[in-house]
């Protein structure tokens, strides 16, 4: 489906250097609720000329609400949707110069690819050279001239996608939204369409807004990514920062595997149980004795028989090896750490007991680590092996769950 305004057909498809540096695409302050369910609270961001951002969350985050209040779809209780520079919020979709692409494609199955594409140029009534010169350029662009002939039916999965997406640029729409668009896709077909689209969205420089459960996919394609939880917009940063330093416990265990640890701040270091671990620039916002938790990642963490952990990695504990499992590119271990309850000095506040609660009633607290296939070769470890554990990167968050329950 493509949601675009009658815009002058001669317009060149990039848009020029000045407004590639500007702002696409504003929401701001946008809250919906549907009877006493409350949907959106207060969410705002841009998207830049040129830029993808990844909308991320969970099923019933708000994710497609948003994107359907700026392609028009809904209206918000509360906010305004900017496009361009130009108010949209009281538009009418046809009005806002927006294509939408959906999961289900909804091309029509008695016309060829080439009439798919060229269709709603076809009722505009633009001239048929015109209609031609543009089916071909974007049967080039999305690398379907071969099948150009062919039914819908006649074609996979990812080259039905494909087509909606030329069709939809076909109206050169000033913003494209894309929603869940690989989801009927099998998982390698996935993987290579989005690297596709990817690229076809660099070469014709228009702004894009994905929405996804998927993490991988929004690494993947977003040049930004906005973490979405109960309606609220926990964080918004390029892949690297909101992967490698989580702003709230909940973006750390969403968008890929984290292991968390509970402790205390103690004359710059995070105490956990027995064990310290200096992190003197990491506790510097937080006051003595705070409870904190501890976030780090499994490929961040190092293991040595020998206690000779590399440079820049920061012991953290000893542990022993529960299991060792092979998957594919890297390996997993599953390590219990040694943190064992300190003795505590008089009058002072109670430390975090890490003990789990196994049938062996083992003493101390399980993490996951991964380790690259060259590693793994290069040192093979078996269960039973005891190692010293360090991190060479972490976060250290406050102890509540959601920065807003504060």
């Amino acid at each position: 489906m493509a949601l675009a305004a009658d815009r002058d057909p001669h317009v060149s498809w990039a848009p020029d250097r000045e407004r590639r540096t500007g702002v696409a695409a504003s929401v701001r302050g946008v809250s919906k609720r549907f009877k006493k369910s409350r949907i959106l609270e207060d969410i705002s961001f841009d998207v830049a000329e040129g830029e993808s951002l990844v909308l991320l969350g969970a099923s019933g985050s708000g994710k497609t609400t948003i994107l359907r209040i700026i392609a028009g779809l809904e209206q918000p209780d509360q906010g305004r949707v900017i496009l361009h520079g130009k108010d949209v919020t009281d538009l009418p979709a046809r009005e806002r110069g927006v294509g939408v692409i959906f999961q289900a494609y909804a091309l029509f199955p008695r016309m060829t690819v080439e009439k798919n594409i060229g269709y709603g140029l076809k009722i505009r009534r633009l001239p048929r050279k015109e209609r031609r010169e543009t089916v071909n350029r974007l049967l080039k662009l999305v690398q379907l001239e071969e099948h150009r002939k062919k039914y819908p039916w006649q074609l996979s999965g990812g080259q039905q996608q494909r087509v909606a997406i030329a069709r939809t640029l076909a109206y050169k729409p000033q913003v494209l939204l894309f929603d869940e668009p690989f989801g009927a896709l099998d998982a390698q077909t996935r993987v290579k369409l989005r690297r596709e689209i990817r690229s076809l969205l660099k070469q014709v420089k228009v702004p894009a807004v994905f929405i996804t459960h998927d993490q991988e996919e929004a690494l993947e394609l977003g040049d930004r990514i906005a973490v979405l939880n109960d309606g609220h917009l926990e964080q918004i940063g390029t892949p690297d920062e909101v992967y490698n330093q989580p702003a709230t416990e909940y973006v750390a265990t969403f968008l890929g595997a984290a292991n968390l640890l509970l402790g205390v701040v103690t004359q710059g270091c995070v105490e956990i149980g027995s064990a310290r671990l200096p992190a003197a620039r990491e506790t510097a916002r937080f006051r003595e004795g705070q409870s904190v938790k501890l976030v780090f990642r499994p490929e961040d963490i190092c293991v040595s028989q020998d206690a000779n952990l590399p440079e820049g990695c920061r012991r953290l504990a000893n542990g022993v090896i529960e299991e060792v499992n092979f998957v594919g590119s890297y390996e997993r271990l599953n390590v219990r750490l040694d943190l064992t309850h300190r003795r505590q000095a008089e009058h002072e506040p109670p430390l975090y007991q890490v003990t789990i609660n196994t049938p062996e009633r083992m003493t101390g607290v399980p993490i996951m680590v991964t380790r690259p296939k060259p590693k793994g070769n290069a040192t093979r470890y078996k269960a039973g092996d005891r190692v010293a554990v360090g991190l060479t990167s972490f976060s250290v968050l406050p102890n509540y769950t959601l920065a807003r329950q504060r």
